[in-house]
């Protein structure tokens, strides 16, 4: 069984940064895709950013130019930088890791953004 570990959140005032980073158990590169994805209070769980075992990006366009996927494969780590954060991005944020046979999700880390 996947597992996926999200670290990294926390309280930051608008304009700052946070790096969140998702320990995957497995090679990374067994994966046909991973991505993060964030949920605000009352609304759905809503894709920021995923890249492919290629490597090929996709961002929200809420997030485009300001967050940054990248994988670090010496840690097999999945990592989101975000940077001129905003109080809008305000939720818990969620590791995603897609095989061809199943999908499966972090727990999630939460992220405050402060006007």
């Amino acid at each position: 069984q996947v597992q996926l570990v999200e670290s990294g959140g926390g309280l930051v005032q608008a304009g700052g940064s946070l790096r969140l980073s998702c320990a995957v158990s497995g090679n990374i590169f067994s994966f046909v895709a991973m991505g993060w994805y964030r949920q605000a209070p009352g609304k759905q769980r809503d894709l920021v950013a995923t890249i492919t075992r290629g490597g090929s990006t996709t961002y929200a366009v809420s997030v485009k130019g300001r967050f940054t996927i990248s994988r670090d494969v010496v840690k097999n780590t999945v990592d989101l930088q975000m940077n001129s954060l905003k109080p809008e991005d305000t939720a818990v944020y969620y590791c995603k890791a897609e095989r061809y046979t199943d999908v499966s999700w972090g727990q999630g880390t939460q992220v405050t953004v402060s006007s």
